[in-house]
């Protein structure tokens, strides 16, 4: 069932953030890209991809992605920084895969990008990479959130 447009129209960051990774985890793609600003020059990096600009191309890439099926991802950690009109989560995830040997985690370092547009908060940029258990590590939440 997709989100009504008010609920995402006076979102924080935070509540946008959630809003995406459930859509993720019920493949909810008119859910997902409510998310998204209405701007050309959002982009989006799966992991190990290339990087995808405007919410055509964005479409275009979950609509395969969805096609596996929904994606079990857990965040587990999430630095936050926020100045003004823009904020930037750099988020640890839990992915669940499936292999011979059973189901696994495979970690993903993502930074979510945020802008606030006379629409309300919306995601700028959502860039992915594979990640490795040594990497969970540098995300510890108690860590100050300084950017250079």
């Amino acid at each position: 069932m997709p989100v009504p447009k008010a609920q995402v129209l006076l979102a924080s960051p935070e509540e946008i953030e959630q809003q995406f990774y459930e859509a993720l985890q019920q493949a909810d793609l008119a859910r997902l890209m409510q998310v998204w600003a209405d701007e050309e020059e959002i982009s989006c990096v799966h992991p190990g991809g290339p990087r995808v600009v405007g919410a055509g191309a964005i479409r275009t890439t979950f609509e395969a992605v969805f096609s596996h099926g929904a994606i079990a991802v857990q965040v587990e950690r999430v630095r936050r920084f926020q100045s003004g009109d823009t904020a930037i989560h750099q988020v640890l995830e839990r992915v669940l895969v499936n292999s011979n040997e059973g189901q696994q985690s495979a970690w993903v370092i993502s930074t979510n990008v945020y802008l606030k547009t006379a629409q309300g908060w919306r995601m700028m940029v959502h860039h992915a990479s594979p990640g490795t258990p040594h990497d969970v590590q540098g995300l510890a939440a108690d860590l100050p959130t300084t950017l250079h």
